[in-house]
């Protein structure tokens, strides 16, 4: 017999610890409890219907329970459900391997599988370490990380330590391996207080400058190619991709592009990087890999780096790193499944057409008092809230207004996740126009819900 709403919700509270969530306050809510779905909506256990706004927090791609990647989840299960590859091999994830090279960035050739995007990405530090010094001569001294301040890669040890979110990682300090942080290009609020283009990118001054001094003790230089997504959907200006990798190239040093958000279309492309022709030399993926609806990741990488690794057993050159469920069948079934449907739905022509049509609806929300910037690539927006439009002070972050909108939507029938101040919209590529619509419609009202409440305070 299935549990009633109530009895769920006692449960919840009594057992389950939720991430990124103070438990205290939750505790004193009734929690939202989703139990089904379909499409873009979301139903709770009280039978509340919701706009998914985040797409589970970016994982979903086509909508919940499409019928091609439910059928071949079910068609796998016939089969089998899991089988290790260490030292065995399975056609889901032979066949996804030559599928992902066949959608990747042209050079990348080889596919190593992991659990998340976390996990990816510690795939590609490790990767790249013992790559330099597996080279001839060997280059035992390049080990040093450049990353980006505000950016975010992960919550394992490796993956934050080439973060840069403070609030997330600051307590871990003791635990982590030291970085080269620069500042990220955040336009908005330009560390350099200038504005582009006529700043010509200087924010990409001091990457140059230490890649000319550090060059040969540096391993990789590790982006989130276009946007910086946890930082608040912060947009790269145009050729800081590029740049970016040119300079990687100069200086002999590798481009780790951390794609987990960006990748499957949410920008408008397959993979972001191709919004300026860049190649990495490794990549991350996970997130949308499987539509939404199974953990597997994905770190791509050259052939160059692949046989940096070959050896025989003696000489020591074995990549040594693994996980249980690497390259599970059933999470391969269900990505082959999704990237099929990209070309039988023409789903990137969709996006493109849909990114327009958000551009222009939200192009209105700029003249609201409490909205500073409105940062888009593709079908992933931010809308950052301040406190003064006009000197750009931000709400003091204790007052929780990314949270006060974000409630506000959730009345009306729209589930978003805010980070801090930035109102964080990353609908399912599948939404229809009127869906999006609907979604700005009440997006806007909380905005102005919440500049009636400022003026009475």
């Amino acid at each position: 017999m299935a549990s009633s709403a109530a009895q769920l919700s006692k449960w919840d509270r009594r057992y389950v610890w939720h991430p990124f969530t103070q438990m205290q306050e939750w505790e004193r809510e009734e929690p939202l409890i989703i139990e089904k779905a379909k499409g873009p909506y979301l139903y709770d256990t009280r039978g509340n219907k919701y706009l998914d706004g985040t797409s589970s927090v970016w994982v979903n791609l086509h909508g919940h329970r499409h019928p091609a990647i439910d059928r071949a989840i079910r068609e796998q299960l016939t089969k089998v459900a899991h089988s290790t590859l260490l030292g065995a091999a399975g056609p889901p994830s032979i066949m996804l391997a030559r599928k992902l090279v066949n959608v990747a960035p042209k050079g990348l050739t080889r596919v190593f599988y992991s659990d998340d995007g976390s996990t990816a990405v510690e795939v590609a530090l490790k990767m790249a370490v013992q790559y330099w010094q597996q080279q001839r001569p060997p280059q035992q001294q390049k080990t040093e990380f450049i990353r980006l301040d505000a950016a975010y890669h992960g919550d394992t040890v490796g993956s934050m330590s080439v973060g840069g979110v403070s609030l997330f990682h600051e307590r871990f300090r003791p635990l982590l391996f030291s970085t080269i942080a620069l500042n990220a290009p955040y336009c908005y609020r330009c560390p350099l207080n200038l504005r582009f283009p006529s700043c010509n990118a200087a924010c990409l001054d001091p990457l140059e400058d230490v890649l000319s001094k550090r060059h040969r003790h540096v391993a990789g230089v590790i982006i989130e190619p276009m946007v910086q997504a946890v930082a608040g959907m912060m947009t790269q200006p145009p050729g800081y991709l590029s740049r970016v990798r040119e300079l990687c190239t100069t200086y002999h040093v590798l481009l780790i592009a951390d794609e987990v958000a960006t990748g499957f279309g949410r920008t408008g492309k397959m993979f972001a990087c191709r919004h300026e022709n860049v190649t990495p030399d490794l990549l991350c993926v996970a997130k949308g890999l499987t539509g939404g609806y199974l953990p597997l990741a994905a770190t791509l990488t050259t052939e160059t780096i692949y046989e940096a690794f070959l050896g025989e057993q003696a000489e020591g050159r074995t990549f040594f790193h693994g996980h249980s469920y690497t390259g599970n069948a059933l999470a391969c079934a269900a990505a082959l499944a999704n990237l099929d449907i990209f070309k039988k739905e023409n789903t990137l022509a969709n996006v493109k057409k849909k990114a327009r049509l958000l551009q222009q609806l939200l192009k209105p929300l700029e003249s609201l008092p409490i909205v500073g910037d409105i940062r888009q690539c593709g079908l992933m927006a931010g809308i950052e809230l301040v406190k003064n439009k006009e000197t750009r002070e931000p709400f003091p972050l204790a007052d929780r207004i990314g949270h006060q909108a974000a409630m506000e939507c959730r009345r009306q029938g729209l589930l978003m996740r805010p980070i801090g101040n930035v109102l964080i919209l990353v609908p399912p590529l599948i939404t229809s126009e009127p869906e999006l619509r609907r979604m700005v419609k009440i997006i806007t009202k909380s905005c102005l819900t919440l500049c009636r409440t400022a003026v009475q305070g």
